[in-house]
């Protein structure tokens, strides 16, 4: 086993172990570490405790030292001078005609490295603007193509829920999402309806989905046949959250009627009603061109 502290670099930024060695580090200090970037200044938001060297990526780096007052003013003139350089490099990027967005600028700690966060819509050819950057700053620069979800972590706002995006609030790291999801979830497939500030699918999707998962393993499909307390009958519609399904019943006088059961009161078949095979295989194939759409 192996003593860690889990220290963060941004808010809501994906969270990096290192070796508190000697120094006793405690949950929400500030400290100073060494990364693969050089000297950092950083958040412990996990404070000491015990993992497996599988799930380390060795070699472990250490904590340097408690953050002292120096320190914090060190960080708050880094900030400073990344808005400041902003400026600079924007207007920069407009002398040279370049198609790309600036998002962020970041000094590291010890002032090593610059690194100036754009998105554009393809390859961006920026040699002629490092080294102007680089006369300017008189160190070594860093530009980093992002994709657009890790800019709406950047930037932050509001989301559909009237909440501050997820990914600049609390996400450490962004989940695989997808269209089935949503399709599972019952939701519509309007693009602006299941979509983010990025224009990509809402990370909360992925919130409800496992659960999601368990409750439609016991539900039956539409059009499925099933036994009930009231005779035999097939499947319409379902309530996944509920766990109940309605079922139209053939009564003992011939007549049918809806009507709703819990799933543990009924009994699934192997039988599909042929009915509704058909439709099943049309909504099949609505929901695939649907999906096409919202890829593109």
């Amino acid at each position: 086993m192996v003593t860690v502290v889990g220290v963060r670099f941004k808010k809501a930024g994906k969270i990096y172990y290192f070796d508190p060695d000697t120094i006793d580090v405690k949950f929400n200090d500030f400290v100073i570490v060494e990364t693969a970037r050089g000297i950092e200044f950083g958040h412990v938001v996990i404070g000491p405790k015990e993992i497996t060297e599988e799930e380390i990526v060795a070699p472990l780096k250490k904590v340097i030292r408690i953050a002292q007052d120096e320190d914090f003013e060190i960080h708050r003139e880094n900030k400073k001078k990344a808005k400041s350089a902003m400026e600079i490099c924007q207007v920069k990027i407009e002398e040279h005609g370049l198609k790309m967005k600036l998002v962020d600028v970041e000094f590291t700690f010890d002032n090593n490295k610059v690194i100036f966060y754009f998105t554009a819509d393809g390859r961006v050819d920026f040699r002629e603007l490092v080294k102007d950057l680089a006369a300017i700053f008189k160190t070594r620069i860093e530009l980093r193509q992002i994709g657009v979800r890790d800019e709406a972590k950047m930037l932050g706002g509001l989301g559909p829920c009237g909440k501050q995006v997820c990914c600049a609030q609390f996400l450490g790291e962004f989940d695989p999402v997808s269209i089935k999801m949503a399709k599972e979830q019952g939701l519509s497939l309007n693009p602006t309806k299941i979509s983010g500030l990025c224009g990509r699918l809402m990370c909360c999707l992925k919130y409800e989905q496992e659960t999601y998962e368990e409750l439609l393993a016991k539900i039956p499909q539409i059009g499925a046949i099933v036994e009930t307390e009231m005779g035999r009958g097939t499947v319409v519609d379902s309530y996944t959250l509920l766990e109940r399904v309605k079922v139209k019943v053939k009564l003992d006088d011939g007549t049918e009627d809806l009507l709703q059961f819990q799933i543990s009161d009924i009994v699934i078949t192997d039988e599909v009603d042929p009915a509704y095979a058909k439709i099943s295989d049309e909504i099949h194939l609505i929901t695939e061109d649907e999906e096409i759409l919202l890829e593109e």
